[in-house]
């Protein structure tokens, strides 16, 4: 397994693929506070996890691995562009996750 996903119940999914993806997204609309994110994390030990802030998604990147790796966050985030970088960290390619979130 490279990559797995996190819905709001706390199930994880192996490898989805982008419809699952986005399924799990949109389950954001029943986040609360106790289940409150959905995420996706590689084999690397990169993670993003999507939060509800409005219209738009709040999203924290961390390496689970890293403990001296800084947790960043990223905010306004459209749903089309969280799964696209959801479809980035799926293949590995953290090099423009970590551009944005350090910008």
């Amino acid at each position: 397994m490279s990559y797995f996903m996190t819905d709001l119940s706390g199930t994880s999914v192996e490898e989805p693929d982008e419809a699952t993806m986005r399924t799990i997204l949109d389950g954001l609309a029943d986040a609360d506070d106790e289940h409150p994110d959905v995420s996706l994390t590689h084999e690397n030990g990169w993670s993003l996890s999507a939060f509800p802030s409005g219209e738009l998604l709040w999203l924290l990147w961390e390496n689970l691995d890293d403990p001296d790796a800084p947790p960043r966050q990223l905010s306004g985030v459209s749903k089309d562009e969280v799964l696209r970088l959801f479809g980035l960290l799926a293949t590995g390619e953290t090099a423009e996750i970590e551009r944005l979130a350090s910008s």
